[in-house]
């Protein structure tokens, strides 16, 4: 934040399920029974699985490298009683990751979602050195049995000129060939500068890539002055992964997800009107200021049980 590998060299993990995995396949064939792990179920029987981001962790580390977290990070999420886990590009880039990710997620039940991803791709100057950690990248989070890559795209000074949004598309769609390549899925993973001023760089990349999903964060949204609910209903199918977060009236993160003020029953209407079966993270942000009240795994179970009351997942 190089290799590359056929589709058909699927790896021997994608075969073995953890117990949470398992106890999900169970689950999902007897109806999915309340209380059940794995994947959750809509009031219309969509299935959506919900993991954890880990920024909160990221955010106090040198480089936000979360590599010398993991063992922690694993451990509270689990405990939180999360799906899944969404890990940052950095996790996946020294040599021994996917050996070390892969017995975390085996020893905590907690399978491997995604990743996250990101750099200036409207800097052509940059695409060699990013279009690279994406061919180092991309395969090793398919060996860990990932299956969506939320991609940033970088904010530049000002508005991004027509040749730097061209530039920029460029870079989306090879770093997608490389994701289909290996059975992954890339979601554009929008903060504010994609989507202030009318949304003017989130649609020109749409413009230019127009086969694109997009994994929208709901808090970054609002905080860019875009209602969630009103962008949900606008994107509906192309929408196929999400972050989800809480803030105060006075625009201040709150502590867990369901202690804010965002308006999250509405947003659960909208997800169910679209119909929304992707995926869906908890990605916990607090202000620099901010002294947390409790451990952060007992703010991620927090979080979940909200976003299973509130959102029925």
């Amino acid at each position: 934040m190089s290799e590359t590998r056929e589709t058909a060299m699927i790896p021997e993990r994608a075969f073995r399920w953890t117990r949470r995995e398992f106890v999900g396949a169970l689950a999902t064939a007897a109806g999915c029974l309340p209380g059940c792990g794995g994947h959750q179920h809509g009031g219309d029987g969509r299935h959506v699985r919900i993991g954890g981001h880990p920024w909160v962790y990221a955010a106090k580390l040198p480089g936000n490298d979360v590599t010398p977290a993991l063992e922690q990070i694993f451990a509270d999420m689990a405990y939180a009683g999360l799906d899944g886990i969404e890990l940052m590009a950095t996790a996946l880039r020294p040599d021994d990751a996917v050996a070390r990710i892969r017995a975390l997620s085996e020893k905590h039940g907690l399978p491997v979602i995604g990743a996250s991803f990101g750099g200036n791709m409207w800097d052509r100057a940059k695409h060699a050195e990013i279009i690279g950690d994406a061919r180092l990248v991309v395969p090793r989070l398919a060996q860990l049995g990932g299956r969506t890559l939320g991609t940033s795209v970088g904010a530049a000074k000002g508005q991004k000129t027509v040749e730097q949004l061209d530039a920029q598309a460029e870079c989306v769609k090879a770093i997608m060939d490389i994701c289909a390549k290996n059975g992954v899925v890339l979601n554009l993973h929008n903060h504010t500068y994609e989507v202030k001023d009318g949304m003017r760089d989130l649609l020109g990349t749409l413009e230019r890539v127009q086969e694109a999903k997009l994994g929208p964060d709901l808090n970054w949204l609002l905080r860019a002055g875009v209602d969630p609910v009103t962008f949900i209903e606008r994107f509906g199918a192309r929408i196929v992964f999400l972050h989800l977060r809480d803030q105060k009236a006075d625009g201040r993160w709150s502590e867990a997800i369901g202690e804010g003020d965002m308006d999250y029953r509405a947003i659960g209407r909208a997800l169910e009107r679209i119909h929304f079966s992707g995926e869906a993270v908890i990605e916990l942000a607090h202000e620099r200021d901010f002294a947390p009240t409790r451990p952060l795994r007992e703010s991620f179970r927090i979080s979940r049980e909200f976003v299973r009351e509130t959102l029925g997942f």
